[in-house]
């Protein structure tokens, strides 16, 4: 019998690979990480490159907004809009947001590449969608934000079922982008929400128990990574898994995965020390962010020894998508994540 802890570790694909378009993506990844990855996301490739970046022009459009004089200059922050004068909330409302007309021409060709083999079978097509709260704390005027929300929420709902009713449920993976969150629970962002710890983690089960059965479900977690910074540095995981902790005990559905960032100069027990208190689901795989393409396989391997004194099964990732990074040190950073996962 084969002991399991001598297997290459599992590599997760947080989302965004700058690279010319999907199929190159899948390409590149698949002939890479071949086996070692369960699911391939398109890469968020063209318009959508800058994470949520592209969505200000969803709400340029919005007849409801207009654009505000001074947008401000918080972390990564964007221009940000108000309401018109006049405009009550129950009219607000968005029309396409593009996430669903992204994700089925990717899995068209997804679904290609597959049929050609050059997609392994049983690889699932990953779709990361942000959760509602990122643009709407990113482009909207505070004191506008919680008149607003709904509306993009209750779109992003219907883009999440339009993916989901095109595409096979045991092909397809949702991940919700959690970054913005982070900065509200750590209190450097400003936020319209009451209770913060109660209402992101309501959100986040809410948001899961949309996914429906049969698609796997995920989470990234994140700081952030506007600028290669985070928009706070995390003390240490103890946050994370409080969050992650939440998700799996009040999603009633499988969680599928828990993805958490690693900072590149954490490769102390402290940081890792609150791992010990994960509660995931037995069918939850923790992905461990902590490949770091500026020191290589053996910067990785110095912070998977000290998390392994904590928690032993895990796959690696980065700490966030690859999006800002350049496009020849896709290959060399996936190959990283390979030789790293050997054992």
């Amino acid at each position: 019998m084969v002991n399991p802890t001598m297997q290459p570790r599992m590599v997760h694909l947080v989302g965004s690979v700058p690279l010319t378009d999907a199929e190159e993506v899948f390409r590149t990844a698949s002939a890479i990480l071949a086996e070692r990855a369960r699911r391939l996301p398109d890469g968020e490739t063209g318009v959508r490159a800058n994470w949520i970046g592209w969505q200000s022009t969803v709400f340029a459009r919005n007849p409801a907004l207009e654009l505000l004089p001074d947008p401000g200059k918080e972390y990564g922050a964007p221009i940000r809009y108000r309401l018109r004068p006049g405009v009550t909330p129950d009219v607000v409302e968005f029309d396409n947001l593009g996430y669903a007309d992204a994700a089925l021409e990717s899995y068209a060709t997804f679904a290609r590449l597959e049929d050609e083999g050059a997609i392994l079978p049983g690889t699932r097509f990953q779709v990361c969608l942000p959760t509602p709260l990122a643009p709407i704390t990113s482009f909207v005027q505070l004191d506008a934000r919680a008149a607003v929300e709904p509306a993009y929420e209750a779109r992003m709902v219907v883009e999440l079922e339009r993916i989901c009713a095109a595409i096979p449920h045991d092909q397809l993976a949702i991940q919700w982008d959690t970054a913005i969150e982070f900065g509200i629970l750590e209190g450097v962002m400003p936020t319209h929400l009451a209770n913060p710890g109660r209402e992101i983690l309501a959100r986040l089960v809410s948001l899961g128990e949309r996914v429906p059965s049969g698609v796997e479900l995920g989470y990234h977690l994140c700081y952030g990574d506007a600028g290669h910074r985070h928009f706070v540095q995390p003390k240490d995981a103890a946050l994370l898994v409080s969050v992650a902790n939440a998700i799996c005990a009040g999603v009633r559905r499988p969680v599928d995965w828990i993805h958490l960032p690693v900072p590149r100069d954490r490769d102390d027990a402290a940081y890792y020390a609150p791992l010990s208190e994960l509660r995931l689901k037995p069918e939850t795989e923790l992905y461990l962010g902590l490949v770091h393409y500026a020191d290589g396989v053996e910067g990785a391997r110095r912070r998977m020894a000290a998390a392994t004194e904590v928690v032993a099964d895990y796959g690696i990732a980065t700490e966030c998508g690859l999006g800002r990074r350049t496009a020849e040190t896709v290959a060399p950073l996936l190959r990283l994540h390979r030789d790293a996962g050997e054992r």
